[in-house]
């Protein structure tokens, strides 16, 4: 198999660790095992430890003089602060997005719930990164590059409570008709109906959170 360049490489290994903590594969408050990590990756443990310095500056990793980096624990104390950032941001850039948006980025958003909604049925092994994909899809024609990044570092610490809310199977067909709702109100540009259905399916997740997640 041909490789990639060099250059790419850093962007490659930093990409593959993030995914493993977001899905779950690295799991949450354990200890990452950096030789094993870098053998199992094929790569010297330089870059991974470059790309684990990058993502304990986006908040998904931990690291400790005597035991290393580990994977940032799942608390309902951090769900309170991600969820209530995304509150204040989310719902007003939906707002903008659907203002904003022309017949490209509304069929993208269609895309994105399609694949959302297929995640749904088929186990939620790959629901973390397709509800990401979605809700930023609802926010990326806002034009607004600030915001946009903003969501996106947001999305991706929620990405894993996400994870966790929806493992009670009970709850999907919820998720589903919330996402649908929002989504029309989108296309059609119902802006006070987005603003209001963005926040109710924000707020109605962190409520579930906070009775599922230790308080620390």
């Amino acid at each position: 198999m041909a490789l990639r360049p060099p250059r790419l490489l850093p962007d490659q290994i930093l990409a593959e660790a993030r995914e493993r903590i977001l899905s779950g594969r690295l799991a949450a408050d354990a200890p990452i095992r950096q030789d094993a990590l870098a053998l199992e990756l094929g790569v010297s443990k330089i870059p991974l430890r470059e790309a684990l310095a990058r993502l304990e500056s986006e908040g998904l990793v931990v690291s400790h003089p005597n035991r290393g980096y580990i994977v940032r624990p799942l608390s309902r104390t951090d769900a309170e602060d991600v969820f209530d950032l995304r509150l204040r941001i989310e719902p007003n850039a939906c707002v903008l997005g659907a203002v904003g948006a022309d017949q490209a980025a509304q069929d993208a958003a269609r895309a994105a719930f399609a694949a959302l909604e297929a995640a749904l049925r088929d186990g939620l092994a790959d629901v973390g990164r397709r509800n990401r994909e979605f809700h930023l899809a609802l926010v990326r024609p806002s034009g607004r590059e600030v915001t946009i990044e903003t969501v996106d570092r947001l999305l991706a610490l929620s990405e894993r409570y996400v994870r966790v809310h929806l493992g009670e199977h009970r709850r999907l067909d919820r998720a589903s008709q919330e996402h649908g709702v929002l989504l029309q109100a989108w296309l059609e540009r119902r802006t006070e109906t987005v603003r209001r259905e963005a926040r109710a399916h924000i707020r109605t997740t962190l409520s579930d959170l906070r009775a599922q997640l230790p308080e620390t």
